[in-house]
This record gives structure tokens, C-alpha cells and sequence, in this order.
């Protein structure tokens, strides 16, 4: 009969095993704009300008994953794709992710039993004038073996373990969109890096056009002087014009090696052993396309966004953990096993022992341990969704941000081109008046700096329409969910 009864018990507590306590996860809240900015910008960009650069915002359009193809370099894809494959960021998150996986496994196991196998030889001796032999034929000295098997199985009543399970899956769901927020990271950051190095050395070619071209000048203003046609004045400041010129060119040179030893780094390699592309914003192409997702997709497509939601999930379950540990626990153990002087003889009739153990345990007074660890997890629940909220928030004005941005760029790209082509004309007829003896020395100065500023400006425009474009990429998600599995 007792043994019916720890069946009994048994079953009814597998039967139980249906519910989990605490609450369900349900995905928080959150803004739900219809669109990113105040106003609607207009659906083509940089139409105004007189260079066919103009970018058409495509609400249909879909991010591919390897969304740094769109500006057509073939150095940039391969550098790209080399730094996923080495740099230690990647690995890092990847080696996490893995541990993450495993501890579900592993935490999945508590859904079936225990099982041990044992066994423990001994050799003994008795103090036969002091107590009873302990074997039958009297002898003093023998060996034990003894065997046995061991069953331990805890019934998951209240969920404990299934909602233990849902956090840590949880868990691992963060890392995983953490390692798809690293790749879109790192491609967004080698994409900056590479058109920074490209204006960079457009800025330095300007520079050094410019060096030569006041080099010229001062030839020419120094044999004025020597006719009487220009002042020692004049000399003096193309001297200063030139000195500023040639002073600004190392600064450029430094930022130029230190954005290659950016590169270098974040494709896995020092920066003695990285490689030598060579990086010209005449070798990318403006993608004339730009998609622009829903704001009601965007919690879907932004990493980070998934890994706050994934976060408030192992919230929710962790709330369950609290409150199924302030519950009863249920645990049963049996073993069957043998013990022989002889090991042939461990499973003999009469050797054989076994033993069925049924265990209910529940904490009846802790000073509030359990109540207010409850009560914490349901606090970070409260903090991770309000975290959540943050991160959404975020996510809008990263796409808002770079809308505008785009917008502003292309306006200042379409003046700047402008004034690089009048501030260019202006230099070339003061240059030829200035042979002629019509204009001073300073004349020409001031036409030479405001040609260097039209140029440089102009360069950063440019680059700035590249780096507005990947920005936008990476804030709308970077197209990592178009094949993930």
C-alpha cells in the first residue's frame, strides 16, 4: 500500500507539472509613431544639386545583410567581410552566445531524471572481542563491494524549472541579436572608417595643389617685388599663406595614418601587419536607392531593440523563478543495488537493497528572504521594460537624425559644389591678373584661401552624403534579420 501511495503522489505531481506561476511575457509597450521626423521630407534627396547624386527614399526597398555593397567598392566589400571573420569583438560575442546556448541545454536536463551508478570496495577489519561480527561466517577481515543505482527526479509543480529555462533562453536570445548588433557595429564602423579615409587623402591632395599653387604665386609675387610691382608686404603674406598651407598638411597626413590603423584593427590585424587599401571617393558610388522601413517594423529590424525586448523577457521569467521558489518542492529518489564479500555475488538473492523516497519541502519562515526577492524581480521587470522603452525612443531618433542629416547634406554638397566652382574660376582670373599687374599680392591671397576652404568644404560634403547613407543603413537595422536563421 505504500508503496501505491508514493505512485500515487508521484503521477499526481507529474499531472501538475502543467502550470507555471508568474507572469506570461508579453512584449512591452512602446511608441508606435507614424513616421520619423515632424515634417515629411521630400521622397528624393539632393534633386537640387548639379550633380546626379540624387537619392530616392524607397519605403518597399529591403536591406540586404551585406548592405555595404550598394557603394560598388570591391576593396571595401573584401575589408568588410575580413573583419567579421577576425576581429576579436565578433569572436567574443560569438564564444557568449555559445555559452548562453549551452546553459539552456544544460538547464533543459532538469526536465527528466537523475541517474547514478556507484560503486565502493572496502577492505575491512573487525574487533571480534568487542562487538558482534558483521558478516555471517564470522570472519574478522573481508572485502566489501557494494552497488547500486540511483534515480532522483524533482517534478516541475509550479514551473520553476520551465520558467528557469525561459530565462535563460531568453538570455541566450540577447546575445544572439547582441552578436547581430556587433556585426552591424563593426561593418558600420570599418564603412566610416574607410570614407574618412578617403576624404582625408582628397583632403590632402587639395592641400598639396594648393601648397604647389601658392608656391607659384609666391615665384611670381617675389619677382614683382624685385620690378617694383609688389609691395615686401605682399611677399610676406603669400609667405604666410603658404606656411599656413603647408602647416595644415601634416595634421591631415596623421589623421590619415591613424584612420588606416583604424582599419587595420578592426579587420583583426596591428597595425604594422594591416592592409593597403587605398581608399578614394571616386571608388564609391552614391546608392541612388535609400530604404526607408515603416516605424512599425523598426522594433523588428534593429538588433539592439530585440536584444531590450529579449532582456525584459528574462525579466518576466525571473519574476516566475521568485515566486515558484516561495511554492513547495516536490522531489522523489529511489535505489536498487547489492552488497557481497565476493563482486559475482553483489546480486544474489538475499545481497540485493532498495529504497523509495518521496520529499515534499516548503519554507514556512525566512523573515521575508523569499517575499522580497520576489518582489525585486519584479522590479528589474519594471526597469528592463522602461530600458525597452529608452532603447525604441533611441532607435527613432537614430533614423529621424540621419533623415535630416541626409537632407541637410545634400543642400550643403549642392552649394558647396557651387562655391568650389566659383571660388575656382575667381582664383584662376585674379592668378592671370595678377601677372598682368592689375590686382596686388593680397588680392590673390584672399582668392587662394577662399579656394581652399570651397575645396575642403566640398570634400566634406561629399564624404558626409557617404557616411549619412551607411548611418541610415545602421539605424534601420542593417538588413542582419533578411537571413538569419
Amino acid at each position: 500500500m505504500s508503496r501505491q501511495r508514493m505512485l500515487a503522489l508521484t503521477l499526481l505531481a507529474t499531472l501538475c507539472g502543467g502550470c507555471a506561476v508568474g507572469p506570461d511575457y508579453h512584449r512591452p509597450a512602446s511608441a508606435n509613431p507614424e513616421s520619423y521626423t515632424r515634417t515629411p521630407l521630400p521622397a528624393t534627396i539632393g534633386s537640387a544639386a548639379p550633380t546626379p547624386d540624387a537619392q530616392h527614399l524607397d519605403p518597399s526597398a529591403q536591406i540586404s545583410r551585406t548592405w555595404w555593397q550598394v557603394f560598388g567598392s570591391p576593396a571595401l566589400n573584401a575589408l568588410v567581410q575580413r573583419a567579421l571573420e577576425h576581429n576579436p569583438s565578433i569572436q567574443s560575442a560569438q564564444a557568449a552566445l555559445r555559452q548562453a546556448q549551452e546553459n539552456v541545454i544544460a538547464q533543459r536536463g532538469a526536465y527528466l531524471p537523475s541517474v547514478q551508478i556507484g560503486y565502493s570496495p572496502s577492505r575491512q577489519k573487525n574487533a571480534v572481542d568487542t562487538i558482534s561480527p558483521t558478516l555471517t561466517s564470522g570472519a574478522a577481515m573481508y572485502t566489501l563491494h557494494t552497488a547500486q543505482l540511483s534515480i532522483a527526479y524533482a517534478p516541475d509543480v509550479f514551473g520553476l524549472n520551465r520558467r528557469t529555462v525561459e530565462s535563460l533562453q531568453a538570455q541566450a536570445d540577447t546575445q544572439r541579436f547582441q552578436l547581430e548588433a556587433a556585426y552591424l557595429t563593426l561593418a558600420s564602423n570599418v564603412v566610416a572608417a574607410a570614407i574618412q579615409e578617403s576624404a582625408l587623402r582628397a583632403q590632402i591632395d587639395a592641400t598639396q595643389d594648393i601648397i604647389a599653387a601658392s608656391t607659384r604665386s609666391l615665384s611670381i609675387m617675389r619677382q614683382q617685388a624685385s620690378l617694383g610691382g609688389a609691395s615686401g608686404l605682399d611677399v610676406a603674406a603669400q609667405e604666410t599663406a603658404l606656411a599656413q598651407a603647408q602647416q595644415s598638411l601634416p595634421v591631415l597626413q596623421k589623421q590619415l595614418e591613424q584612420t588606416r590603423d583604424l582599419l587595420a584593427v578592426l579587420a583583426g590585424s596591428p597595425p604594422a601587419q594591416g592592409g593597403n587599401e587605398d581608399f578614394e571617393l571616386t571608388g564609391f558610388t552614391l546608392p541612388q536607392a535609400l530604404p526607408l522601413s515603416l516605424p512599425s517594423q523598426l522594433v523588428e529590424q534593429r538588433p539592439d531593440v530585440r536584444a531590450a525586448e529579449a532582456q525584459v523577457h528574462a525579466a518576466s521569467a525571473q519574476v516566475g523563478i521568485a515566486l515558484a521558489n516561495r511554492l513547495p518542492q516536490f522531489s522523489i529518489a529511489g535505489n536498487y543495488g547489492g552488497s557481497s564479500t565476493h563482486f559475482s555475488d553483489m546480486f544474489k538473492q538475499g545481497n540485493t537493497f532498495w529504497g523509495l523516497t518521496g520529499n515534499l519541502t516548503q519554507t514556512v519562515f525566512d523573515f521575508g528572504t523569499l517575499k522580497h526577492r520576489q518582489r525585486a524581480a519584479e522590479a528589474a521587470l519594471e526597469q528592463s521594460a522602461a530600458q525597452y522603452r529608452t532603447v525604441v525612443l533611441g532607435a527613432f531618433q537614430n533614423v529621424a537624425d540621419t533623415l535630416y542629416a541626409l537632407d541637410a547634406d545634400a543642400r550643403t554638397l549642392s552649394a558647396a559644389t557651387q562655391a568650389e566652382a566659383a571660388a575656382k574660376k575667381t582664383l584662376q582670373l585674379t592668378r592671370q591678373q595678377l601677372e598682368l599687374g592689375f590686382v596686388s599680392g593680397l588680392s590673390l591671397l584672399s582668392a587662394e584661401q577662399a579656394y581652399q576652404q570651397a575645396r575642403v568644404t566640398q570634400i566634406q560634403a561629399q564624404a558626409a552624403r557617404f557616411s549619412d547613407t551607411a548611418a541610415l543603413i545602421q539605424a534601420l537595422g542593417g538588413g542582419w534579420q533578411a537571413d538569419a536563421p
